[in-house]
């Protein structure tokens, strides 16, 4: 049972047997006593905006994630506010306020550390300018042929803003006003039913903006919620439209898909409708083949950074990639080696070809992709430990990495001649044993034959 049913007793259960179908227009409001949502849960820094914009005579409501998760009893870290005020109407009444974003105008106030994205309410686009209305600010929307919204800057009111949210969970409002819930769209209900459901027609939705696909397998697995019948029906249909997506942007999806701690919850959702390949497409490919190695790989590497991250410890996007990208490096490696390319030169010009046109897909920044790259580039390094190279490897700044990374690879099954192993008992080592273990992998020198002289010349 979610939090917010508790203490709401048969007024709440007969409020969702009568909910509104969505898109009605006529919202549902769920006063403070039938819900759980307490001011002391919401930041202070969201509610002085709230509070701003009521005192210039603006509305200003709670809304997405934040109110969707403080019903499910979470403690959400952002907050975001919608308003009937236009962008430059927010800025000129917060300090540090601005206006981002061309495709979506949005404000960030900034409070200390914490900053606070305003929206003004978002209207139904259309290829033609909305009208006035009196509403400064008001520009036409513009739509790619395919469908996908290029900008979307019609503003509106906020019953009008709900119908252009993504999913009904995340179109619930929250205010100060009278501290009731508005819910245009029958949010409420699939809460309480687990449900992921678009708001509108989904094939519309999707095409005009494909992300919304990747949002609702990140919210399917984050909930642990089911994507409804239709919701999930138009996604393998159009998976493709994510190819129009600009290559930094899906980096920054990639990115809230693999790095919230339900991360391999996250990739089967992905690979269930389609959209995986979407994003790596060799690394879809060495998959459909069937390489159970690779299927390992990916998972063992998923479910290593969840548990990391659950456990409050730090993960890095350039492993996440190393590992994502791996079975496809590792095929085109295979395959250079097969051309009598040398093992180290095969290796570089197959992540050089992998990383050149994964970044068509997603634009792997190069604080990342460097890194990325010397992880793959240890594990032929790893192996020839004799001598000094030892310690000299165990002092490379990407050591730790590779030696994980190493650990990934034998744990998806590859075998590597205990190799992990060794460099486990080497680092619990004192300094002077490490030494001796690296000797002793020294082969012992062979007996010099010594070559007769040639008699000198007369």
């Amino acid at each position: 049972m979610l939090k917010w049913l508790s203490g709401a007793g048969n007024k709440l259960n007969s409020w969702l047997n009568n909910h509104n179908e969505p898109g009605s227009g006529s919202p549902q409001i769920i006063p403070r006593d039938q819900h759980s949502i307490s001011r002391k849960h919401i930041s202070r820094a969201a509610l002085n905006v709230i509070a701003g914009l009521r005192k210039a005579g603006h509305q200003g409501f709670l809304v997405g994630g934040g109110v969707r998760d403080l019903l499910l009893g979470g403690h959400p870290k952002d907050f975001d506010v919608a308003t009937d005020a236009t962008p430059e109407q927010i800025v000129k009444l917060f300090r540090g306020a601005r206006i981002i974003g061309r495709r979506f105008k949005i404000v960030h106030v900034r409070f200390g550390r914490e900053v606070i994205e305003v929206t003004t309410f978002r209207s139904n686009h259309s290829p033609k300018p909305a009208p006035e209305q009196g509403r400064p600010g008001n520009k036409k929307s513009v739509q790619s042929e395919s469908g996908m919204l290029l900008r979307d800057n019609v503003f509106g009111t906020v019953e009008d803003d709900a119908i252009r949210r993504d999913f009904t969970i995340n179109a619930l409002y929250y205010t100060t006003a009278d501290f009731a819930i508005y819910d245009y769209t029958g949010g409420l209900y699939d809460l309480q039913h687990k449900i992921i459901r678009i708001i509108g027609d989904p094939e519309t939705r999707y095409r005009e903006d494909p992300v919304r696909m990747l949002r609702a397998a990140r919210f399917a697995a984050k909930l642990d919620f089911d994507i409804e019948e239709h919701t999930a029906a138009a996604m393998p249909k159009l998976a493709s439209c994510l190819r129009d997506i600009p290559a930094a942007r899906l980096f920054d999806e990639t990115l809230k898909l693999f790095m919230s701690g339900q991360g391999l919850a996250t990739y089967q959702q992905l690979k269930r409708y389609g959209l995986f390949e979407q994003l790596f497409p060799e690394t879809g490919e060495v998959l459909a083949s069937g390489n159970l190695y690779a299927e390992a790989m990916i998972e063992h590497a998923l479910s290593n950074t969840d548990k990391r991250i659950n456990q409050g410890k730090p993960v890095t996007p350039a492993f996440i990639f190393a590992a994502l990208l791996w079975p496809a490096v590792q095929r085109r490696h295979l395959e250079l080696m097969a051309e009598r390319l040398p093992e180290v030169p095969a290796l570089h010009q197959a992540s050089q070809e992998i990383v050149s046109r994964q970044q068509q897909h997603t634009a792997i920044p190069k604080r990342f992709g460097i890194p990325m790259r010397e992880i793959w580039d240890l594990q032929l390094r790893l192996p020839r430990r004799s001598g000094k190279r030892a310690q000299s490897l165990f002092e490379n700044r990407r050591f730790r990495a590779a030696y994980d990374f190493l650990l990934l690879r034998e744990q998806a099954g590859e075998e590597t001649g205990n190799l992990g192993q060794w460099w486990t008992d080497y680092q619990n080592q004192p300094e002077n044993q490490r030494d001796q273990m690296a000797r002793s992998l020294r082969p012992p020198a062979a007996n010099k034959r010594r070559r007769p002289r040639k008699p000198r010349p007369d």
